[in-house]
């Protein structure tokens, strides 16, 4: 049998109303001089209003926690004793009617959170051996199993594709709605959706082991986790509401007014204190969460707010981490025959810059897959001689060119020259003894990065530090074409460490901004440590915030929501005190009262919520 206190608490919101439906027959009876039902209205009004207060405050208590619903309830009983039944049914009408506000609005902050977990995939369609395909609970699906999502389906595994291609939104990951292409090969992960086309995807990652459930974990934990404010009005309404109960009782003692006194417990109320500050993380972590970065707690929150340096590794954080032809310099009347040539040499090597090269001559429909080779010979440090339709050709650098008598005129020699200055990697292609192009190789900067530097800086971060194991021409070009402000090269993992904790050790609030893997140590070291994640394990794992679509707009969106969760938690603090104050005064020049005290008590509650729910709804200004 269900016991009284749980039937009371699933009642509460029936409760509510039927209390409001009394309170306004009592008033009405009133008015029509029917004093004696007017009271029996009210008196009921307040004794099943105060019910579900009074097992709160029990409750509490039982774990030695004095709190509001003490206050109250004792305000009522008190209210009972002098016969103010109007004021003890108004009362416990507006605490409940205030509940109720603030449960549901609480909810909104939390939507974030219920929009992921409702977006989890429950069922998987899992391919047979026989071809067949068979509709499996997704926590049945194992390892290396084989599953089918059609147009319009979810992703129920982190896993490669094995076969078809489509169009996947991955915004339940990255937070980016942008549809990605994706083809055999290719990871995908659980929970983004497949807009069109058929996958047939094998399993890497199933369960709590997805990216998607960690995702989800990481997020519920964090909001859980109190920043700095929370964990000091936690201790503060520890000793805060004892003292007020305390009070209550010397001014009843010292006025011989039980009716003030009352009234003070009411006013009392920390209600708006107590929420104030986690209602804002709340919001503003699951703002990240909706847009791909992932902040795990207040604290991050709160220390992340005061970081005055950056510090960025070079190599997959400010660069895409792969090499791309990024310049030809062209001197031949035809544009396509060198690189032509080039490309069906190196494709016939691994070699990083090869593969950059018949890439980028793919992606340009440059044909190079007919032509033939005669003879070909790699010369080590230097490159590779060959001969192709009757064309004798050399790609590779100066020393191939100079064993082979191919002089470089003065112009050429200019724009090998200014190519590796940039810190790019030269690739000469002659043929027929006359050079034809000079390629540069590089890894390339990421996308807006300068625009979105230039916006960390006016949010407030002083100082940009780029700590890297590349050479110093390649960092220092880097660097200055980003317009960061101190760059180190040549660098170990535990050479960054030791600079970020010199820049620690100057007084410097440091974030360490790397790839969540090869800069794990200095990750650690900072004060807090971000990870350009792409959805990896170690990122997820190892640092205070991840970027999940490792773009540095997503750095922007988190520093700039940082800074304002931290003021929104201060205004709710302000906002909390100044209604106290104004209460006493109230209190002490006499235009506030139990019930009204109560009202502007609940209002002040929901104002501190509203204010924290413009988190949601925080964009930065988008760089170009």
């Amino acid at each position: 049998m269900m016991k009284f206190e749980q039937v009371v608490q699933k009642n509460i919101n029936p409760i509510t109303w039927t209390s409001a439906a009394l309170i306004v027959i009592g008033f009405l009876r009133e008015m029509m001089g029917s004093q004696g039902l007017s009271t029996a209205a009210l008196v009921i009004a307040s004794i099943i209003a105060a019910t579900p207060i009074i097992i709160r405050a029990v409750e509490a208590l039982k774990v030695r926690v004095i709190g509001i619903e003490l206050l109250v309830s004792i305000a009522v009983i008190g209210a009972f004793v002098i016969q103010e039944f109007n004021e003890s049914a108004i009362v416990t009408f507006l605490f409940l009617f205030g509940s109720f506000l603030e449960a549901k609005t609480l909810a909104k902050t939390r939507e974030s959170i219920k929009t992921l977990t409702e977006m989890a995939p429950t069922t998987a369609e899992v391919v047979q051996d026989d071809g067949s395909v068979i509709a499996t609970d997704v926590d049945d699906v194992d390892e290396g199993d084989v599953v089918l999502v059609k147009t319009g389906g979810q992703v129920p595994i982190d896993g490669d594709i094995v076969e078809g291609s489509g169009y996947l939104n991955e915004a339940s990951v990255t937070g980016e709605s942008k549809l990605v292409t994706k083809q055999v090969d290719d990871g995908v992960f659980s929970g983004t959706i497949l807009d069109n086309g058929t996958l047939k995807i094998k399993a890497t990652k199933v369960g709590d082991d997805t990216t998607f459930a960690k995702i989800v974990e990481l997020v519920e934990d964090a909001q859980d986790t109190k920043s700095h404010a929370e964990k000091f009005i936690d201790q503060f309404a520890k000793y805060y509401t004892p003292a007020v109960l305390v009070l209550a009782v010397l001014v009843g003692l010292i006025s011989r007014d039980f009716k003030l006194a009352i009234t003070v417990l009411v006013l009392g109320c920390p209600g708006a204190l107590v929420i104030g500050a986690p209602v804002s993380n709340v919001a503003g972590i699951g703002n990240g969460a909706k847009n791909g970065v992932l902040i795990k707690g207040g604290e991050v929150v709160d220390t992340f707010a005061k970081v005055d340096t950056l510090v960025f590794d070079k190599t997959g954080t400010l660069t895409k981490g792969n090499t791309e032809v990024s310049a030809i310099k062209n001197y031949a009347a035809d544009q396509t025959q060198g690189l032509a040539l080039a490309a069906k040499l190196e494709s016939q090597s691994d070699h990083p810059l090869g593969k950059a090269i018949t890439t980028y001559a793919t992606q340009n429909n440059v044909d190079y897959q007919n032509l033939t080779i005669a003879s070909n010979n790699t010369v080590k440090g230097q490159g590779i001689e060959a001969e192709i339709e009757q064309h004798q050709v050399l790609v590779g650098n100066l020393k191939l060119m100079a064993a082979n008598h191919v002089q470089l005129t003065p112009n050429q020699a200019t724009d090998l020259k200014e190519l590796q200055e940039t810190g790019s990697s030269t690739v000469i292609v002659a043929v027929d003894q006359q050079v034809q192009q000079i390629i540069g190789v590089s890894d390339v900067i990421r996308d807006n990065v300068k625009e979105n530097l230039a916006a960390l800086k006016r949010l407030g971060i002083k100082k940009l530090v780029m700590l890297t194991g590349d050479n110093e021409i390649t960092a220092n070009y880097v660097a200055k074409k980003l317009g960061i402000d101190e760059v180190h090269a040549n660098l170990l993992p535990e050479n960054k460490v030791t600079f970020v904790k010199q820049l620690k050790a100057e007084g410097r609030k440091v974030a360490f901004v790397g790839d969540g893997i090869n800069d794990s140590p200095s990750i650690a070291t900072a004060d807090i440590g971000i990870a350009m994640g792409g959805g990896t394990d170690v990122a997820i794992e190892t640092s205070d915030i991840v970027l999940m679509q490792s773009s540095f707009q997503e750095l922007v969106h988190a520093y700039g929501l940082a800074k304002k969760t931290v003021a929104n938690t201060r205004q709710n603090i302000v906002i909390a005190i100044g209604t106290v104050v104004f209460l006493l005064i109230g209190l002490i020049f006499g235009y506030i009262y139990m019930a009204s005290g109560m009202f502007v008590h609940e209002a002040s509650i929901l104002v501190v919520i509203f204010n924290a729910m413009r988190l949601i709804r925080y964009q930065p200004a988008r760089t170009k």
